[in-house]
């Protein structure tokens, strides 16, 4: 396999996700980002069911979508998303980043609307 900067993220989130799992109880939020976009979704690993989303791809994201103020939007839109659902608990999971920028941006928001990790 070719070293470069995507295999070693991929090998992080794999290791990352033997340890980390999501219920339903506790189901856990994973972030995506790539140059363009940041995905967030709330998932119950379990049953294999994805509770809630949000993503700079939607109709209400114009404009820039790639840097730290999307990702806020993003974190507020999915934890307002989840606690409909009747999700206050979750599992963060980085995804294999670092948490920084705009992944911590995405964890500060969902904080802030009242989704506890």
């Amino acid at each position: 396999m070719l070293k470069t900067s995507k295999n070693a993220r991929t090998r992080r989130h794999i290791r990352v996700r033997r340890k980390v799992s999501g219920s339903p109880q506790r189901p856990r939020l994973a972030v995506f980002r790539s140059n363009k976009h940041i995905v967030a979704q709330v998932i119950d690993d379990i049953n294999g069911l994805t509770l809630a989303s949000a993503s700079t791809n939607e109709k209400g994201f114009a404009g820039a979508t790639s840097n730290v103020e999307a990702a806020k939007k993003v974190g507020t839109t999915v934890a307002r998303r989840a606690k409909e659902k009747g999700v206050s608990k979750v599992v963060f999971d980085r995804g294999g980043y670092k948490y920084h920028g705009r992944v911590a941006a995405i964890a500060d928001a969902a904080r802030e609307e009242g989704i506890e990790f």
